[in-house]
């Protein structure tokens, strides 16, 4: 699969969030869900922490 973008994994964890909150799932579905949402909060982490090192990278070069 292609990387994701920041957005399209952050619209998908909404649903998946929401989904598990109106509850009427089965106990299997649940569980599917809640490790598609562990993936796609991981993808967002990973996101922002590239981020986070790219404005830290230009502020240390502005700071110089």
């Amino acid at each position: 699969m292609a990387e994701m973008s920041y957005e399209a994994a952050r619209d998908e964890l909404a649903k998946v969030v929401a989904t598990l909150e109106s509850g009427g799932l089965g106990l299997e579905d649940s569980l599917k869900l809640w490790e598609r949402g562990e993936e796609l909060a991981a993808i967002c982490q990973q996101w922002l922490d590239g981020a986070k090192a790219k404005l830290e990278a230009a502020s240390k070069i502005s700071d110089d």
